[in-house]
């Protein structure tokens, strides 16, 4: 399996942790990773900036095994979310999309894309509007909507997509399956709904498929869940494996995650 993640990275700097601690992350950076560590191929294309946090973002992502010969250094700074913890949780302050904010795919990083077996990024990425072309091209193709599937940028990703991940841990269970009928109606094959403690849902336009989530008796730290949830699936799903195979692998790989601190 390889996959080719593009798009949105940040830093999570967290002020208060040892006079100030990056952790790289983001979406897509953290299922390239999560491929990565259960024994598939992946690639990040995507941007940062020449500042130090690029650095830290570039050897990171490296140093887990993912292929980083299409991120590219661009001047200004890198994307970084300003976190707080405060009583153990985390509080999110500001966000400074730095040099994502005109990122924009060439036709290499395209041919490139390309040559692995799916391709994802989430709403935040800025490539949504290649997602046709991509599709096109004959490459699989998958979008993580976060909690916002209504977004302008999912709306431009959704038709061209197919597989198409939310997250919904709120909405009663028949009010979540009619909004994933009708996702499932401007396009995707697959509609996979993430639901934090309740499990997953898939719709494949005949049968919602409903799944547990893998118990974990040591919590330490949710994040990154939901993206090793995607990337479980995927792995899986690629491989041939069956929908309902597909989210108990995607079940089990975040309860690796949310074994230890950080999302990786």
């Amino acid at each position: 399996m390889k996959l080719a993640a593009i798009g949105s990275n940040c830093i999570d700097y967290y002020q208060n942790m040892n006079g100030g601690t990056a952790f790289p992350g983001g979406g897509p950076v953290n299922m390239a990773v999560y491929v990565a560590r259960l024994g598939g191929k992946s690639a990040y294309i995507g941007p940062v900036g020449n500042d130090e946090f690029g650095h830290v973002m570039y050897n990171a992502i490296k140093d887990k095994g993912v292929d980083v010969s299409h991120l590219q250094f661009k001047e200004g700074k890198t994307a970084v979310t300003q976190v707080e913890l405060v009583n153990g949780e985390r509080v999110f302050g500001d966000y400074d999309e730095g040099v994502l904010a005109d990122y924009k795919l060439s036709q290499d990083d395209i041919s490139f894309i390309c040559s692995h077996d799916i391709v994802i990024c989430d709403l935040w990425g800025k490539v949504e509007g290649y997602f046709e072309e991509l599709h096109e091209r004959g490459i699989l193709t998958a979008f993580d909507c976060a909690t916002r599937p209504d977004d302008e940028a999912c709306k431009i990703a959704i038709p061209h997509s197919d597989y198409v991940f939310f997250s919904n841990d709120e909405s009663p269970i028949e009010l979540l399956k009619e909004q994933m009928k009708e996702i499932y109606s401007r396009g995707p094959k697959l509609v996979i709904a993430m639901r934090g403690e309740k499990g997953s849902v898939c719709f494949d336009g005949t049968n919602y498929h409903e799944m547990g989530i893998v118990y974990c008796d040591n919590v330490v730290d949710t994040m990154g869940a939901g993206d090793s949830y995607i990337a479980g699936f995927l792995n899986a799903i690629i491989r041939g494996r069956s929908i309902n195979d597909s989210m108990h692998a995607g079940a089990m790989n975040a309860t690796e995650t949310i074994k230890y601190f950080g999302a990786w």
